[in-house]
């Protein structure tokens, strides 16, 4: 396989070092607007891997007929660039008749992408959108989990959340990935199922405790993203889905502040002559305020509870039906011999090997690609643990 990186920050260098760790891929190109840097990556995951398989080259990712040049020879591109490139590079994949995938978050980006469907498949292209932790992962594992309770569930659950390991006031947070991802989380809408029906609700509310032991009291809380395509897959069949994002309770107190005073708006206004967007200086803000090498970790717990309504299902406890609960759970850290973040571990791996599943022909549909529908979750889980990435299976 000939693979694509576009993209060379924290994710895409992340992704080229699992693509070119792995014997089946001969070649990857890592390409960015900053050829310095990803030569200077290239050259890093060369020495890691003691191969000579990444190559730098540089690309505009919003050149659109550049990047299709680009895309041309290679079996499958995966983007690691902000989510409001991820469009037009699809619309590239295809022109190039390249497989393609991202790393998601937004759901407007991603309906544009999923409304190219049919034109991939007229061209033999694959499109995986959102293949990341949350959305990416955690919705091939609800989707496990849905199959695994007979393809009807009361609720599907899903936390969460990547956090400093040793947190330090007043922030109790490190950046882990893109800012302007970050900000989209808390600003746009949120799209989950209740009463087996989709809705949409504001961000940053119905915060509530959550707790997994070695770990202080946490707070989820909704944020935009993180369901993706589930809401839609399995409305009618599950009667309450939602992503919730896990953070320390002092961050998350600071967010609802920010976010009351509109220091997230995109809104310009002026100030001593000058127009600005209080969300462009908040990103500025974050990226220097948040920054951090420190060690990370990646927590994840995706449940779903078993229908009461179907045949079959356990016993009564006070007087009501109580069916099982089933559910993947992660606790992934910092690894020091790669110096690669939890973060980076637990969202581009599970992407690169959703591209390579593409590339060699496990995931044979062809379009729009699903997570939850679409990848096959066992041979995902064991492609998971090779790279040392734990996630343990419980139902009760």
């Amino acid at each position: 396989m000939k693979l694509l990186v576009i993209g060379s920050g924290m994710m895409g260098s992340a992704a080229a070092f699992d693509m070119a760790r792995t014997p089946q891929v001969n070649a990857v190109t890592l390409a960015d607007s900053d050829l310095k840097l990803a030569r200077d990556v290239a050259a890093r995951v060369n020495r890691m891997t003691g191969e000579k398989k990444v190559r730098a080259v540089g690309l505009d990712a919003s050149d659109e007929k550049a990047a299709a040049r680009l895309m041309r020879g290679h079996d499958a591109a995966l983007s690691a660039v902000p989510y409001f490139l991820n469009l037009g590079l699809a619309r590239a994949a295809i022109e190039a008749r390249c497989h393609f995938a991202d790393l998601g978050g937004n759901n407007t980006v991603v309906r544009h992408e999923l409304a190219l469907a049919k034109q991939a498949e007229k061209h033999d292209v694959a499109l995986a959108p959102d293949c990341g932790l949350s959305p990416g992962m955690a919705s091939i594992l609800g989707g496990e989990l849905i199959r695994r309770l007979g393809g009807r569930a009361d609720a599907l659950r899903i936390y969460v959340g990547g956090l400093p390991e040793q947190p330090t006031p007043p922030f109790h947070y490190q950046l882990v990935f893109s800012v302007e991802g970050l900000i989209n989380e808390y600003v746009e809408p949120a799209r989950i199922l209740r009463k087996g029906k989709l809705i949409t609700i504001d961000p940053l509310t119905e915060p509530e405790d959550f707790n997994i032991p070695g770990f202080s009291q946490l707070v989820a809380f909704h944020t935009s993203g993180g369901t993706s395509t589930l809401p839609e897959t399995f409305e009618g069949g599950v009667g309450e889905c939602f992503e919730k994002t896990l953070r320390y309770p002092g961050h998350y107190d600071l967010l609802c502040e920010l976010k009351e005073l509109g220091l997230f708006s995109s809104e310009k206004m002026k100030i001593n002559g000058t127009e600005i967007a209080p969300r462009a200086m908040m990103s500025k803000i974050f990226e220097g305020k948040f920054a951090s090498k420190a060690p990370d970790v990646c927590i994840m717990r995706v449940e779903a509870h078993e229908s009461v309504n179907r045949p079959g299902v356990r016993g009564l406890l006070g007087g009501r039906l109580k069916g099982r609960v089933a559910s993947f759970t992660m606790v992934d850290r910092y690894d020091s011999k790669t110096d690669t973040s939890a973060m980076m571990r637990t969202t581009a791996y599970p992407a690169s090997i959703v591209l390579q599943m593409m590339a060699s022909g496990a995931i044979s549909k062809r379009g729009g690609v699903l997570q939850e529908r679409d990848v096959p979750a066992e041979l995902f889980l064991e492609e998971v643990e090779k790279r040392g990435i734990k996630i343990e299976y419980t139902i009760a």
